[in-house]
């Protein structure tokens, strides 16, 4: 589990690279010059203008260009709903669910400010969703690991079990991550490229909404859009519990090297007047 916690941390962590180009726009001015024998028209094209006004649909970047909104000119503006969500500008974290009260809408360092990206924002979201995901898979292995003997005979605190995995085993596991992570690339970002000028990298699609990999066996996705939000901030929550719960297990081994369970018995003791230490 620990493997899968730092291996997802490492493919999901964003290097983070804002990109912003704006929309196109053609203007022509035409010149009339009327003289005493002869009418002569003239047309002038302007030259492509950048704006910052509006999403680009126009064709005259190239391809691996994208514009202010975070979205690529082939495919247009960054606006149509997806899962029910438009991205909307004026709204903390452009609408994305995952506010609840008392806080609200909290963000004390700013990952989210007005001014940043719909790709960056959009990135953020997939950072937090997928780490969250792999840590409420791993505060399920930390608990499962040390309670239930499994076909490795792996004991002792979830940190020391990794080392003891055999090669083999450990091969699978790396690959399967990997294989995972691939995947997932796959399905939610732009494809590379490297032309100079190229702000593609690091960038999501815009049909693609944060953490939606079409991974849904037992079919829980919700169809309606108030649903959907709903079940997206209940993830959120949980998500952002058991990254803190498990980064206070990993430390508390990392302090006294026993399990969880044997760490609870301790301090059962101690708070009931027992000496934990008397055997």
């Amino acid at each position: 589990m620990k493997l899968l916690l730092v291996s997802s941390l490492i493919g999901g962590a964003a290097a983070f690279a804002p990109s912003s180009l704006a929309a196109p726009a053609a203007a022509s001015n035409v010149l009339w010059s009327i003289g005493t024998d002869t009418t002569t028209e003239e047309t002038t094209v302007a030259e492509p203008v950048l704006s910052q006004d509006e999403p680009s649909t126009e064709a005259d970047y190239q391809p691996w260009e994208v514009n202010a909104y975070g979205n690529s000119p082939s495919t247009g503006a960054a606006t149509a709903a997806i899962n029910g969500w438009v991205p909307d500008e004026s709204k903390p974290c452009y609408g994305l669910p995952g506010a609840i009260a008392p806080t609200g809408y909290f963000d004390p360092i700013g990952f989210c400010r007005y001014g940043n990206t719909l790709s960056d924002v959009k990135r953020y979201r997939e950072a937090e969703v997928q780490h969250g995901r792999v840590a409420m898979l791993a505060a399920v292995g930390y608990l499962a690991g040390e309670a239930i003997h499994g076909p490795f005979s792996l004991t002792g605190p979830a940190n020391d079990q990794l080392q003891q995995l055999p090669l083999p085993a450990f091969i699978v596991l790396t690959l399967g991550i990997a294989a995972a992570e691939l995947k997932r690339a796959t399905i939610g970002w732009v494809e590379p490229s490297y032309k100079p000028g190229s702000r593609t990298l690091w960038t999501l699609r815009d049909e693609y909404y944060p953490g939606d990999v079409g991974f849904d066996p037992l079919g829980f996705k919700p169809q309606d859009p108030q649903a959907f939000a709903d079940m997206q901030t209940r993830e959120l929550q949980n998500g952002r519990l058991a990254m803190i719960g498990v980064i206070g297990m990993m430390s508390q081994e990392l302090v006294n090297h026993k399990t969880i369970g044997a760490t609870i018995d301790f301090y059962e003791k101690v708070y009931s007047g027992i000496n934990p230490y008397d055997y």
